[in-house]
C-alpha cells in the first residue's frame, strides 16, 4: 500500500511537471498578463487579456507583477508544483484535524487521491490559485486548533480572492476577536498595498468591477452556485435578479450559525468544511475548480464512519457529471429537465446534502457528546487565546474532534 501511494503520487507529479512545461494554461496566462498590466493602471480591468477579463482582486495582480518578469514556462512549472505543495499542506492539516497523524505514506495517499478530484486537477489544468487559498486558510485553522492566534493566512487569501472572507466571519461568530482583527488587518494591508501600487486599477475594481458578474458568464455549467443554477433553470438572469438578493445573506447566516455550533462542540474540521461550503453557496460564481473544500468535507464523512456516502461524493467530484449534460449555451441547458437538471447541478446538490447532514447531526448530538476525548492521558491546552477557554488534547498530541476517526 505504501509503494502504491508513492508510485501514484510520483506519476501525478511527473504529469503535472510535464503538463506545465508544455501546456499554456489559460487562467495562469491571464494572471501573468494581469501582473504585467497592473502597472498600466485601469487597463487591468478595462482591457481583455487573451480574450478574457482579469476578475481577481488587485492584490492578486500585485502578486503576479514580479512573477510576470520570469519566462512563462519557468513561471508556470514553478507555480504548478508549488500548487501541489500547497495542496499537500492542506491535506496534512485536514488529517491532523480529523485525528489522524499524517505519516508520509498516509499523506502521499491522501494527496494522490485528492489530486484525482476534478476541482484539484481543474485548478492545475487552468493554472488557478485555489489550492493556495485552501492552504492559507488551513494554515490559520491549524493554528487555531493549537490554541494560537491566527488570521494572517485568511486575510491574505481574502485579499487575493474575496470568497475566503467568509472565514473572517467564522472567526467573528466564534468570538475569536483578536484573530478576527488580525485577519481584517492582513486583508486591509494587502488591499492598501495594491491600492498604493495601482490606484487606478484598484479604483475601477472596488467601484465598478466588484459588482459586475456579467464579465464571468454566470450561466455557464461550471458555475455550480445557487445563482448559476437559478439562471439556468429560470431561463436567464432577468428572471433571477431582484428576489435573489435576499438569498446569499440567508445562506450565510444559516451556514455560519451551523459552523459556529460545530466549533462550540470542538469539531473544527466540520466547522471548516461547513464554512467553505457555505462560501461556495453564497458566492454568485463558484466554478468547478473553486470546490476544493470537498477535501475537508470528505474527511468529515470518512471520520464519521459514512464511507459509502464519502465514496459516492468522491466519485461525484472526480467524474464531475455536470459536464455530461448540455452545457453549450443552447436551449437544452436552460429550464428544468428533471433528473438531468439534478446531474447538471451535481456539486450544488452535494453541497446542500452535506449541509443538511451536518445540521441533522448537530441536532441529534448533545453539545458535549462530540468531543471524542480519551478517558486517560489527556491534557488541557488553550483553545481560544482570545477568551481563555481550553480544549482537551490526548497524550499523543492529536486533538480528537469527534467520536469517529479515520480507519
Amino acid at each position: 500500500m505504501k509503494r502504491l501511494a508513492y508510485t501514484a503520487l510520483a506519476i501525478e507529479l511527473i504529469a503535472v511537471a510535464l503538463f506545465a512545461a508544455t501546456y499554456d494554461s489559460l487562467d495562469f496566462r491571464i494572471y501573468m498578463l494581469g501582473g504585467e498590466a497592473f502597472s498600466d493602471g485601469a487597463s487591468l480591468y478595462l482591457d481583455r487579456h487573451s480574450g478574457l477579463w482579469f476578475t481577481n482582486a488587485p492584490f492578486a495582480a500585485l502578486i503576479f507583477a514580479p512573477l510576470s518578469a520570469l519566462p512563462l514556462t519557468i513561471a508556470r512549472v514553478t507555480w504548478q508544483l508549488a500548487s501541489v505543495a500547497a495542496f499537500a499542506h492542506a491535506c496534512a492539516v485536514t488529517l491532523e484535524l480529523a485525528g489522524r497523524r499524517p505519516s508520509r505514506p498516509v499523506l502521499a495517499a491522501t494527496v494522490a487521491a485528492g489530486l484525482a478530484l476534478a476541482p484539484m486537477w481543474h485548478s492545475l489544468f487552468q493554472g488557478q490559485i485555489n489550492l493556495f487559498l485552501l492552504a492559507l486558510v488551513m494554515f490559520d485553522m491549524k493554528r487555531i486548533s493549537q490554541g494560537r492566534k491566527a488570521g494572517i493566512g485568511i486575510g491574505i487569501a481574502t485579499a487575493i480572492k474575496l470568497t475566503p472572507g467568509i472565514f473572517i466571519l467564522l472567526l467573528l461568530v466564534t468570538r475569536r476577536t483578536k484573530s478576527t482583527a488580525i485577519a481584517a488587518a492582513a486583508f486591509a494591508a494587502c488591499t492598501l498595498a495594491a491600492w498604493a501600487a495601482g490606484p487606478d486599477a484598484s479604483r475601477v475594481y472596488w467601484l465598478h468591477t466588484f459588482f459586475d458578474t456579467s464579465r464571468v458568464g454566470a450561466p455557464y455549467i461550471s458555475n455550480q452556485s445557487p445563482y448559476g443554477a437559478a439562471i439556468r433553470i429560470l431561463d436567464g438572469a432577468e428572471n433571477v435578479d431582484g428576489w435573489y438578493t435576499f438569498v446569499p445573506p440567508l445562506i450565510a447566516l444559516g451556514g455560519l450559525a451551523l459552523a459556529a455550533a460545530l466549533a462550540r462542540r470542538g469539531d473544527r474540521l466540520a466547522a471548516i468544511a461547513v464554512t467553505g461550503t457555505t462560501g461556495l453557496l453564497v458566492s454568485p460564481i463558484s466554478w468547478a475548480h473553486h470546490w476544493v473544500w470537498i477535501v475537508p468535507a470528505l474527511a468529515v464523512l470518512i471520520r464519521d464512519g459514512h464511507r459509502i456516502t464519502a465514496a459516492c461524493a468522491y466519485l461525484t467530484f472526480a467524474v464531475a457529471p455536470m459536464w455530461l449534460t448540455p452545457h453549450d449555451g443552447g436551449p437544452d441547458e436552460y429550464g428544468f429537465h428533471g433528473p438531468v437538471t439534478l446531474v447538471a447541478n451535481a456539486y450544488l446538490a452535494s453541497a446542500i446534502a452535506f449541509l443538511a447532514y451536518m445540521y441533522a447531526r448537530t441536532r441529534r448530538e448533545h453539545p458535549t457528546s462530540t468531543l471524542g476525548e480519551r478517558e486517560h492521558g489527556q491534557r488541557q491546552v488553550p483553545s481560544n487565546p482570545d477568551n481563555g477557554t481550553v480544549d482537551r488534547v490526548s497524550g499523543d498530541g492529536i486533538r480528537h474532534m469527534t467520536a469517529g476517526k479515520f480507519p
